[in-house]
């Protein structure tokens, strides 16, 4: 059993495309989407309908939700560009996500956490910097209706692979499309995976073991980034191009 896990493709599509390119010659026996799809000053609806035709396992995050919620301001750049952007087709496809989702093999696939889809699961938040939770706070926020052997998360866009004292493993793959970004929630802070390239993982089953694989791949960035630029998002097309948010 082979599964690509990606997370966190925000509408880049140029991304994602060079993302299944590099699956192709994988071969997985299945994909799973962990959500936040669309969302970015960058292709919102090509993106949704190119994940439509791939029918693959897809989860709702936190920005898939916005995107079909009641009418964001302006001064939400982010998700009233993707708003204004969308087709009837997408937005239905978006509303129609679920929460999360379990899968043979002990295996449960959710944007952030188990039971909200915009709180880190495994970074706390120290200044403008995210730092790793202990074991314990990890568990913590699992919850204690948290029994599955392995976790798969995005939302953070860092890769991450966690072994907890339960034996229990969390995988993030990091980011399709959105290498860096600033937030303000709990308060300022970046996240950033520090190159541009378009990130997935692989998780692999023998017998009872698994491997994992995070993947980087090499992609058109700079087209995203002029996107981005076009579209009048300076630190996007930044991070975009780089991996790192400006400051």
């Amino acid at each position: 059993m082979k599964i690509a896990v990606l997370a966190d493709i925000h509408g880049n599509l140029p991304a994602l495309e060079a993302v299944i390119a590099d699956m192709a010659r994988e071969s997985p026996d299945m994909v799973v989407n962990l959500g936040d799809c669309v969302s970015g000053p960058l292709w919102p609806d090509e993106t949704g309908h190119l994940l439509i035709d791939k029918a693959w396992i897809t989860v709702r995050g936190n920005h898939d939700r916005i995107a079909v919620g009641p009418p964001v301001q302006p001064d939400n750049k982010t998700d009233h560009f993707t708003q204004t952007a969308l087709s009837s087709t997408v937005i239905d496809w978006l509303a129609a996500l679920p929460f999360s989702c379990h899968l043979d093999q002990g295996v449960s696939i959710f944007h952030a956490t188990p039971h909200e889809d915009d709180l880190y699961l495994t970074e706390t938040v120290t200044g403008e910097n995210a730092l790793l939770f202990s074991a314990a706070e990890i568990l913590g926020r699992l919850g204690d209706g948290a029994t599955s052997a392995l976790f798969l998360c995005g939302h953070t866009h860092i890769p991450r692979l966690i072994t907890l004292p339960t034996g229990q493993t969390i995988f993030n793959p990091g980011s399709v499309g959105c290498p860096a970004y600033c937030d303000e929630t709990p308060n300022h802070h970046v996240m950033e995976a520090g190159s541009p390239h378009a990130r997935y993982g692989l998780l692999e089953k023998t017998g009872q073991l698994w491997t994992y694989r995070h993947k980087a791949i090499d992609y058109d960035c700079a087209a995203a980034s002029k996107q981005a630029r076009h579209n009048g998002r300076e630190g996007w097309a930044h991070a975009l191009s780089t991996g790192f948010y400006p400051r």
